[in-house]
């Protein structure tokens, strides 16, 4: 059964930091491209970072130089480090995975809150 499990969300004071983890279970390898998306309260979903099979890594300006996504193959599981959060960075944060001309697949959603 594939599955992926975010972890590592909370609340956080404005300037803090997070950092986020997706463990993949069942058929999602190094093939797959990974992705952290956002949705905010009545807001469309975002993609926030996606680190792609081949190592290339792509972030929504409004993160760069404040989060940094990685992947480690050998336990299938994905970063997301957050640093410097800012309250217009609260969201539920979804794990995503994708292989072309494969199915792909969602996480259940971690909650992470910037206030003070």
């Amino acid at each position: 059964q594939v599955q992926l499990a975010e972890s590592g969300g909370g609340l956080v004071q404005p300037g803090g930091s997070l950092r986020l983890s997706c463990a993949a279970s069942g058929g999602i390898d190094s093939r797959y491209d990974m992705g952290w998306y956002r949705q905010a309260p009545g807001k469309q979903r975002e993609l926030v970072a996606r680190i792609t099979s081949g190592g290339s890594i792509n972030y929504v300006d409004s993160v760069k130089g404040r989060f940094t996504i990685s992947r480690d193959n050998a336990k299938k599981t994905v970063y997301l480090q957050m640093n410097s959060l800012e309250p217009e960075d609260t969201a539920v944060y979804y794990c995503h995975a994708r292989r072309l001309l494969y199915n792909s697949y969602w996480g259940q959603g971690t909650q992470v809150t910037v206030s003070s």
